[in-house]
């Protein structure tokens, strides 16, 4: 059965093919579109279509089709195209609930999302991936869950709020909103054939979904055929055009990700544009993507118009975030195109250039027009537990940030230099002044205190490393939108202000905070687990403008840094990360000294 549409197509077979040769009037007709067909690459001037039950009828010549209750949409020319499908993501990251991200997307196009919801689970459990389930399923939005696999990220090297194993994934699998598996991060696990990780992936393959990849190392030979032989479908990881096409080459779906901090599309793109091969491999996501995005330059229209703008056709743009997806997801019978037989999902678009949507159809429903929901969806509510979730346990003053040594005038330590837009990092070695026994920030050379707080079970662990590259020159950053075990992140230039940082983000219930000089120059409160909040996307934009602003001030001119800042604990990203346990070097997968010895 195909949870996302109306009706099931038994169900209706009967009425589509009624519709389609005039016994019976269709409930909605399209006239006058030019249809943006994905099956065969062209775009088709006057064409019709007619919908029932959800599903489309007919498409082509409708008059027929046209009954006396029949609603008539006169698309005045404007192209039409497939609802569009963001084949990787993480709601989460929107800081927004799932009712409220839909509110967001829906009017930019975006009818289905295979959403991957590892924060909350990382945070919460199982349990947590219920709530996003539940409030997802108030909107019209196709929420298509991938379960979560990696929870942790890489196990061993950091502690989160839950755990996910074989027998869990066996019982997500049964739900009729999961469809595949979330992105396997554990590939040195697939790849030395480790049992849970292989056991994880094979409840997938037993219940016939698919496995979606994450392959982030530049190795294509052995090791990411090895990856892709034990049933990974797709990887979104790609940095390098040469990383998709190789990808593609051997069968895999090559996710070309553009969102609010990781703009890999322009160079991954020309694995398409510099190659003849076939596009029928290639997908775009957005991963990642803040409110401001969402609401300033839209969803999978603006990444249509970003790959347009690289040189990729705009048809063949427009299968990327289509019918390549629903490929790749095997639903390619049931969403993906505008073709008889199809859920009715619909986007109008007024030109190939300036890629602007019109109006959207959801099941054969208009749900958006000119930019805004024609009904607006139940607001999201939590249980008290879902916004209970900082436990930290230690407290934390300035002395807990104090770094001491034995080394006499200066220590070498290892640094983690961030790259802006780009989801890897450097490891650095960077000599640092000894003064009083003690380790300091360095804004000099750029250099800040890393550390990350265990938040979930009270274990009052934390690990401690330093960071180049956000060009602070005074001030504090705290975060619990820490990937992926979301543990409490701060990075500062003294003391005074981390501890500050810290301390209030424990107090509002998690979110990104930045201090200077003992001051909050701005807060983004995230009560739900840490990682979100019900407002509205207009409200978290403000929010999250004013968070911008802040780091101006403290001299941070790099984009979207709060993204990039959480990174800095995921240890399934080359080259060096921080956890709750300390410093991973992710090129050998094994813990590292903070300092170098000689």
């Amino acid at each position: 059965m195909f949870k996302f549409c109306k009706t099931q197509l038994w169900d209706c077979s009967r009425t589509l093919a009624d519709v389609a040769t005039g016994r019976k009037p269709a409930e909605t007709v399209i006239r006058n579109a030019r249809l943006v067909n994905v099956c065969t690459h062209e775009i088709l001037d006057n064409t019709d279509v007619a919908i029932a039950c959800g599903r489309i009828a007919l498409v082509g010549d409708a008059a027929h089709c046209i009954g006396e209750g029949t609603k008539v949409i006169d698309a005045e020319g404007q192209l039409i195209a497939p609802g569009f499908l963001d084949g990787h993501i993480h709601i989460e990251s929107s800081m927004l609930s799932p009712v409220e991200y839909a509110r967001a997307v829906l009017p930019h196009g975006t009818t289905g999302i295979y959403y991957d919801p590892h924060e909350i689970c990382n945070v919460l459990g199982l349990k947590g991936v219920d709530l996003m389930a539940a409030d997802a399923e108030k909107t019209p939005l196709k929420a298509m869950l991938t379960t979560p696999s990696c929870v942790p990220a890489v196990p061993g090297f950091e502690d989160t709020g839950a755990h996910v194993g074989p027998e869990d994934i066996a019982s997500e699998m049964l739900h009729d909103y999961t469809v595949g598996l979330g992105e396997m991060m554990n590939f040195p696990g697939i790849n030395g054939a480790a049992e849970e990780t292989h056991g994880i992936t094979g409840e997938t393959l037993k219940a016939g979904k698919i496995i979606t990849g994450h392959y982030s190392i530049p190795e294509t030979g052995p090791g990411l055929n090895a990856y892709i032989a034990s049933g990974a479908r797709c990887c979104h990881e790609s940095t390098r055009a040469e990383d998709a096409l190789a990808k593609m080459r051997l069968g895999m779906y090559a996710m070309m990700r553009e969102g609010s901090a990781w703009h890999d599309l322009v160079e991954v793109s020309r694995a398409i544009t510099e190659h003849e091969v076939d596009s029928r491999f290639a997908v775009m996501v957005s991963d990642d993507t803040h409110p401001h995005t969402l609401l300033n330059q839209g969803h999978l229209d603006h990444i249509v118009r970003r790959a347009v703008s690289f040189g990729v056709d705009f048809v063949t743009a427009v299968q990327m975030v289509t019918l390549n997806c629903a490929t790749c997801f095997k639903m390619d019978d049931q969403i993906g195109s505008i073709t008889p037989g199809k859920c009715a999902d619909i986007v109008f678009i007024d030109n190939e250039q300036d890629i602007h949507v019109t109006r959207v159809i959801i099941d054969g429903d208009v749900v958006a027009e000119n930019g805004k929901l024609v009904n607006e969806p139940e607001k999201s509510a939590f249980p008290d537990w879902a916004m209970d979730t900082m436990h930290i346990g230690e407290t934390i003053t300035p002395d807990t940030f104090k770094i001491y040594t034995d080394k006499k005038d200066t220590a070498t330590v290892r640094a983690m230099e961030i790259i802006p837009v780009h989801v890897g990092n450097y490891e650095r070695h960077v000599q640092l002044k000894v003064e009083n026994g003690e380790l300091k920030s360095d804004v000099e050379q750029d250099v800040l205190k890393a550390f990350v707080f265990e938040r979930h079970k009270n274990t009052g662990t934390h690990g401690v490393g330093f960071v180049q590259g956000f060009h602070v020159k005074n001030g504090a950053m705290a975060s619990t939108v820490a990937h992926d075990a979301h543990n409490l992140l701060v990075l500062g230039t003294n003391d005074e202000d981390m501890a500050l940082a810290a301390n209030t983000l424990i107090e509002c219930g998690g979110g990104e905070v930045i201090v200077q000089n003992g001051k909050v120059l701005a807060c983004v409160p995230l009560p739900f687990a840490g990682l979100m909040n019900t407002k509205t996307a207009e409200e978290m934009d403000e929010l999250v403008e004013n968070l911008g602003k802040a780091w101006e001030v403290i001299g941070c001119d790099i984009q979207s840094p709060f993204m990039t800042m959480a990174l800095i604990p995921l240890a399934c990203l080359p080259e060096l990360r921080l956890t709750n346990r300390g410093l991973v070097d992710c090129t050998t997968f094994s813990f590292t000294t903070l300092e170098v010895e000689n």
